[in-house]
């Protein structure tokens, strides 16, 4: 009898602390990350990363790279170990690409290597799907340029190539503007989106070539629409594109490197008055939404989701919960989106219903100078 109540007792024991140490593992708080790019106006800015627990009601940012002038773009590979970022400036010879070691103990960066973009005010940053190319686009040099990607995150410059025309806002398009490139996921073909021109470039990609980019057709979106930013869905048949200088979102399907329009969805409502600005896409995490932000006097997130026919339908519109939201981002489990606020000087937590994709402005806001990227850390 007694050494059954000692085993009772034992195995009470054993499973309290089994039931305590597996309660305090799926009680571990969860941390989403993000490197922030900047507009700098000193050098003891640059470079920053936030971190954000919900749990611990936290939303911490500090500048983890000072001395960079302007680094409006970043990047950084799976492993989270190699950052990429620029310096938009115009000064001879023009703006520069930067490789940075990420120390994944203390998250700290060291330079690895800078190159020139070979371009005025470089603004966006991708890097190949295989992580071993990375592009640069040069806004006001109206060119990109492609690097090879070693080791050790050195860069070898590989090619530029120079978009030349117009198109009809004189004042913002009497040259090539380009303002993204971005990878299809098989990584075979680069999109170049040109606001200066009102051309989406499409690019053939080839790894193994000297020069790896080859023209292989343009799509014309509606004169002054000034595209931006794209994105791919997640299966690499449809883009997203939004237009800068019009606040619409223009969606194509994706095939054999051929854009075919789909839908054009304005961000404004038809009585609207007053600035645009269109500047970031988004989709999320699990496919099912898109998110769009425009700056101007509207300072507002749209929400669309896709319906039964494979059409998309706006169900949001939001403020960005500050001025000029140049950029946001969401987190990996798609439960919030951060709005990064240029003019206002801060980012801004959303939660985000992830049944109907819906966004809830938060209390959460940290203040930063001019953030005006979010690459999210840990994919």
């Amino acid at each position: 009898m007694k050494q059954s109540l000692l085993l009772a007792g034992l195995l009470a024991i054993s499973f309290a602390c089994t039931k305590e140490k597996t309660t305090k593992m799926t009680t571990t708080p969860i941390t989403y990350s993000f490197l922030v790019g900047t507009y700098t106006d000193n050098e003891s800015q640059g470079l920053n990363q936030l971190d954000f627990t919900p749990s611990e009601n936290k939303l911490e940012v500090r500048t983890i790279f000072p001395g960079i002038q302007n680094p409006s773009f970043v990047v950084a590979n799976s492993e989270g170990d190699k950052v990429f970022t620029l310096e938009e400036i115009d000064t001879v010879p023009g703006g520069n690409v930067v490789s940075l070691g990420r120390s994944l103990k203390d998250q700290t960066l060291s330079k690895l290597s800078e190159l020139p973009s070979f371009g005025d005010h470089p603004c966006y940053l991708a890097l190949s799907p295989n992580e071993e190319f990375l592009t640069v686009a040069n806004y006001s040099g109206g060119s990109f340029s492609a690097y090879k990607v070693g080791e050790n995150a050195g860069l070898t410059h590989l090619q530029t190539i120079q978009h030349e025309g117009s198109s009809i806002n004189q004042s913002r398009q009497s040259s090539p503007h380009v303002h993204s490139t971005v990878f299809s996921p098989d990584g075979k073909f680069l999109l170049v989106s040109d606001l200066g021109t009102d051309q989406v470039y499409v690019y053939d990609f080839d790894q193994n070539a000297s020069e790896p980019l080859t023209l292989n057709n343009t799509y014309k979106v509606t004169p002054g629409d000034g595209p931006r930013h794209l994105v791919f869905s997640n299966d690499g048949s449809e883009v997203f594109v939004v237009e800068e200088m019009t606040a619409v979102l223009s969606v194509f399907d994706f095939k054999d490197g051929e854009l075919t329009p789909k839908q054009r969805i304005s961000l404004i409502a038809d009585n609207y008055e007053g600035k645009v600005g269109a500047a970031e896409v988004r989709l999320s995490p699990d496919g099912t939404n898109i998110y769009v932000s425009n700056r101007g006097d509207a300072n507002s997130l749209s929400v669309f989701a896709k319906k039964d026919d494979g059409n998309y339908l706006l169900i949001q519109q939001t403020t960005s919960g500050g001025s000029i939201p140049r950029n946001f981002n969401l987190t990996a489990d798609g439960k919030y989106l951060l709005s990064a606020n240029q003019a206002s000087n801060d980012i801004v937590v959303f939660e985000r219903d992830v049944e109907t994709g819906k966004l809830t402005q938060t209390s959460w806001k940290v203040e930063i100078n001019k953030p005006v990227y979010l690459f999210r850390l840990g994919d």
